[in-house]
């Protein structure tokens, strides 16, 4: 992907990991690590939770990929090359 792209991306899915973090009131990487250390195990049984969590999951795990694919090609590239400019007309 180029750089614009995962900058477009990056910031969909930040949009979606908004709103289960307003819905449940704690940020992503918070609710990530609770979730794989298994403090939240006891949600398990409730089915709106139980989804919720698994796509929350998901999201925060392809925005960190997302972000480290941008990290990593951002620091291989000159930012004036890479600026995506559109000239007015």
């Amino acid at each position: 992907m180029k750089i614009y792209e995962l900058v477009i991306e990056i910031k969909l899915l930040e949009r979606r990991l908004t709103l289960y973090e307003e819905k449940y009131g704690v940020l992503s990487e918070d609710f990530y690590a609770a979730l794989i250390s298994g403090k939240l195990s006891r949600y398990d049984t409730f089915d709106e939770t139980r989804t919720d969590f698994s796509r929350w999951k998901g999201i925060y795990e392809t925005w960190r990929r997302r972000k480290k694919t941008y990290t990593k090609q951002i620091q291989q590239q000159d930012l004036a090359e890479t600026l995506h400019v559109q000239p007015a007309y």
